[in-house]
């Protein structure tokens, strides 16, 4: 493993935070550089950098995390609505090279999108459903071994 990420100097205390809230396996803090009030993020106290490298325990800790936290977001902001967040290694947006899990309180009105938002260049993949290319890529997927 090369040098500590961010998040590992947040994790040992090198670098200050602001803690949300914390498990043996988890911790949460809120974003420095915030997209909405109480933009928080949770990470694994296992340093990896995709969800993949993350043991059992870790990965079912993290999102039990993510339930905690947005509980305690929602009491405070008054909604039940998040957007949950994961950029999975460096070509999907991924900056700290540490898994995070962003969840971002959502109210009517926010500014923010949907998931479609996220590309508005992109070209859509068509406009009628195409159940026969959609059947023949489950099947391809189902096959690859895990």
């Amino acid at each position: 493993m090369g040098e500590p990420s961010l998040f590992d100097l947040i994790l040992n205390g090198t670098v200050p935070s602001h803690k949300v809230a914390e498990g043996e396996h988890w911790y949460a803090f809120l974003d420095i550089f915030p997209r909405r009030e109480g933009h928080t993020l949770v990470i694994p106290k296992q340093s990896v950098q995709r969800m993949l490298e993350l043991t059992p325990q870790s990965r079912d800790a993290l999102f039990d995390g993510v339930v905690q936290v947005q509980s305690v977001l929602s009491k405070h902001f008054n909604t039940q609505d998040f957007t949950v967040c994961v950029h999975d290694g460096p070509l999907a947006g991924q900056e700290i090279p540490h898994v995070h899990v962003h969840i971002l309180p959502r109210h009517s009105g926010d500014g923010g999108g949907t998931l479609h938002s996220m590309w508005p260049l992109a070209e859509p993949h068509g406009g009628d459903v195409d159940h026969g290319q959609l059947a023949e890529l489950s099947q391809r997927l189902q096959g690859v071994e895990q």
